[in-house]
């Protein structure tokens, strides 16, 4: 057999064993954002607020994105998506691109590092359909910095989405108005293999394990809410609600009296009944009726 067949042959058969490759370009991004996540939670001054965090639908997580301009100016990043699952936990990511541009006059290329925390379900359904733009299929402001921040305006208060860059060391609110978000399919079949679809992925039906770096991004997830959840709740872990027992009637609460022993009988003959006659110094004694 020559080269050209045993090659195909191999890929025939990959394909229809189901298993997927990830590159390291998938890897990368991975590792990426994991490392974004994480170093903006370390600093309590500059990281999503609890609340937020705690009641995200989902988050896009988009590190070093590339702006550049000449007059012209575009955005474009690569990054994961997770969102939450029926159970509250954290799905696997799936890969995502942001695309965006302006008119104006700028020169200069800067990077920096996207995040996007969703509030609804409709707006990870649109961008797991098709294309979404932010602004435009969703109402999007710049999110509130640092973990107990509760000040936010009207308009951020009605956002879908809420909107962080950190650059040269900055994390802030931003604006991502006409920002493009969407699946990115050929980092998708790379990692979870060609049939897998973004829903499959977040119902962890994948046709591929994901790995490990990306699992790590799902992990760090998981724990960076839980820290979000159990500084809400004054340092304490969420635990279920105690059972209430059962109410016990009025009349079972009153102190039972210990019962008093029987009275002994009284002294006197033994009763004569059923017994037989008897001589009785002439006088016989008759038994009772």
């Amino acid at each position: 057999m020559s080269r050209l067949p045993r090659i195909l042959l191999s890929l025939a058969l990959l394909t229809a064993a189901g298993h997927a490759v990830a590159g390291p370009e998938e890897e990368d991004r991975a590792r990426n954002a994991l490392r974004v996540l994480t170093e903006i939670q370390q600093i309590p001054e500059q990281a999503i607020p609890d609340k937020l965090l705690d009641e995200a639908r989902g988050i896009v997580v988009i590190p070093d994105t590339i702006k550049a301009g000449l007059v012209v100016g575009g955005r474009r990043g690569h990054g994961l998506m997770s969102v939450k699952t029926a159970e509250g936990t954290w799905s696997n990511p799936v890969f995502v691109t942001l695309t965006g541009g302006s008119i104006g006059f700028q020169v200069g290329v800067q990077s920096s590092d996207i995040v996007l925390v969703f509030r609804n379900d409709r707006s990870l359904d649109d961008i797991v359909n098709g294309k979404f733009t932010l602004g435009a299929d969703a109402s999007v402001a710049a999110g509130p910095v640092g973990r107990n921040a509760a000040a936010a305006t009207d308009g951020q208060l009605k956002a879908e989405i809420w909107s962080w860059s950190r650059a040269r060391g900055l994390f802030a609110g931003v604006a991502l108005d006409g920002a493009a978000l969407q699946i990115d399919r050929d980092a998708q079949a790379a990692v979870y293999g060609s049939s897998t679809t973004p829903r499959m992925v977040f119902e962890n039906r994948a046709q591929a394990a994901p790995p490990n770096a990306v699992v790590a991004f799902r992990d760090q997830l998981e724990e960076a809410t839980h820290a979000a959840r159990v500084a809400r709740n004054g340092g304490q872990a969420a635990v279920p609600a105690p059972v209430a027992a059962p109410a016990v009637p009025a009349a079972q609460t009153q102190p039972v009296q210990p019962a008093q022993p029987a009275a002994p009988p009284p002294a006197g003959p033994a009763p004569t009944q059923g017994l037989e006659p008897v001589d009785n110094g002439g006088v016989r004694s008759e038994p009772l009726p």
